[in-house]
């Protein structure tokens, strides 16, 4: 098994972004804390699934953890 490192920023939900279509999905814009100006909001798919296997949404103002992994081999050693 391949060892992984990972960091975890905290975020917030801006706004849910209903889709164009229907049959598009919905978006969750979220603002990532200690990210520069220009990149600090991310939208990803607005489906998560909790401890059920439920499918559930994020409701805007929900905090969250945006978590970055990579195998290993991925990384090196900082200057």
């Amino acid at each position: 098994m391949n060892k992984r490192t990972k960091t975890r920023k905290p975020g917030k939900v801006q706004k849910v972004i209903q889709p164009v279509h229907p049959s598009l999905p919905e978006k969750a814009e979220i603002a990532v804390e200690g990210a520069d100006d220009l990149y600090r909001e991310i939208r990803i798919e607005n489906t998560l699934l909790d401890e059920k296997g439920k499918r559930v949404r994020l409701k805007p103002g929900a905090e969250v953890d945006v978590i970055v992994e990579a195998d290993q081999s991925a990384t090196e050693p900082k200057r």
